[in-house]
């Protein structure tokens, strides 16, 4: 059996293993004196909120996280979900609402378990 990790970002969790291409939520970059900076396809990203490592024989759980535990992933497409589509009714009221919605998120490559 192989190395996988379950890692937290975005407020989710995520069952990893090295090659996996896994959807994250979009993640902000360091906050620099010109805001937030912004990541680009090919950049590293590490995952420090590891909640459990299993490498086949040995099983690390952590209370929440793992001390020194890290996941390595580089981003490989930064793009945004199909547009969900909101709409409020009421009848015999004149009322109606379209909204539109598209989630931003990276596609991340895990290179490494640590």
């Amino acid at each position: 059996m192989k190395e996988f990790a379950i890692i937290e970002t975005g407020g989710k969790q995520y069952m990893v293993a090295t090659g996996d291409l896994v959807k994250i939520e979009k993640v902000k970059g360091a906050l620099g004196k010109d805001g937030y900076a912004e990541y680009k396809v090919g950049d590293k990203l590490t995952f420090e909120n590891v909640l459990l490592v299993d490498n086949g024989s040995d099983t690390t759980i952590g209370t929440p996280f793992i001390d020194g535990a890290k996941v390595s992933a580089e981003i490989t497409k930064i793009s945004r979900a199909p547009k969900v589509v909101v709409i409020k009714y009421k009848a015999k009221s004149n009322s109606f609402k379209k909204r539109g919605h598209r989630q931003p998120y990276f596609e991340v490559k895990v290179t490494g378990i640590k």
